[in-house]
């Protein structure tokens, strides 16, 4: 069995403000050594990681508990904005192609890692949008159409708000309707963007300006941070993001940082590593993150 190390000089939060969380402790884990590697995602009861390239290509599966690694798939884009089921057993996944007219096709891919059993949820298109996982249901939204798939077949599915990017402007799927939302306006480009559990909330970065939040319906806008980007719900009313700089070729420092819809911000980690690109579990006490050298960081929430 791998070991987990602890990391003391992460270990202590920075705090900006007012402190949000009270970490318990930041852990090195023992992943294999790539430097081209990084965190996808991790599973809602934190047993394990999903781990893909810097160029989103494939996925594996990292047991937090064995230190074993599995493939799931070796798809290019498979990393991108891939999603598990919230019972941890199936992973919603693209796989990226090429049409002889050299244009982009994406088809979505479900898997159930026990059996490895795949499922093409949508057949290979250039207009793959939003996707959310809740509950018993699968959104998926595909050239401003919604597609609902359950989980459980034995269970009903539930309408959900989708978030999606169209030509630079923030979408939502609501009613079986897309339209645009983009509550900064039109002359913006968005990117990020993220429904709150309660669905009561969206956040979103705009290109240029910072993060955003905003009601579910792109109501008060309100601005969080520049730098909280790639930001994520940790539970209804806080963002976990990375706080990230760069010489105009490389990010040259990077920190985990949590901000509150009420304004309370703190760091999470220090300049001994370049922190970036963070997810937590379903209960918010587990945070992991990517380093540039293709390690990954588990940071304790008490």
């Amino acid at each position: 069995m791998k070991k987990i190390f602890l990391i003391a000089a992460l270990a202590t939060a920075l705090i900006a403000n007012a402190q949000v969380l009270e970490v318990a402790s930041v852990e090195k884990i023992a992943t294999p050594e790539n430097l081209d590697a990084k965190v996808a995602g991790i599973a809602p009861d934190g047993s394990y990681l999903l781990i893909t390239t810097g160029t989103n290509e494939g996925l594996q599966r990292f047991d937090m508990q064995t230190g074993e690694t599995s493939v799931i798939t070796t798809a290019a884009g498979a990393g991108y904005n891939a999603k598990i089921t919230d019972d941890g057993k199936d992973v919603i996944y693209r796989e990226t192609n090429y049409g002889s007219d050299r244009l982009r096709l994406q088809q979505l891919v479900r898997q159930t890692l026990a059996t490895m059993k795949r499922e093409v949820l949508v057949l290979p298109t250039r207009n793959l949008q939003g996707i959310s996982v809740h509950r018993n249901t699968i959104s998926v939204v595909n050239n401003r159409n919604i597609k609902r798939v359950a989980v459980n077949s034995s269970q009903k599915t539930e309408e959900m708000p989708v978030l999606s990017i169209s030509n630079g402007q923030l979408m939502i799927t609501r009613g079986g309707n897309t339209t645009q939302l983009s509550p900064n306006g039109t002359d913006k480009s968005y990117i990020w963007p993220s429904v709150s559990p309660d669905m009561k909330h969206i956040t979103y970065y705009v290109a240029g300006e910072g993060c955003y939040v905003a009601g579910i319906d792109g109501s008060n806008p309100q601005y969080i941070a520049r730098q909280c980007r790639a930001a994520k719900w940790l539970d209804d009313n806080t963002l976990v993001a990375m706080a990230d700089r760069d010489n105009g070729e490389v990010v040259t420092e990077s920190s985990i940082v949590v901000y509150t819809i009420d304004g309370r911000h703190q760091t999470l980690t220090d300049n001994s590593v370049i922190a970036m690109y963070p997810y937590a579990s379903a209960d918010g006490k587990r945070i992991v993150f990517s380093t540039d050298r293709g390690e990954a960081y588990m940071i304790n929430v008490k």
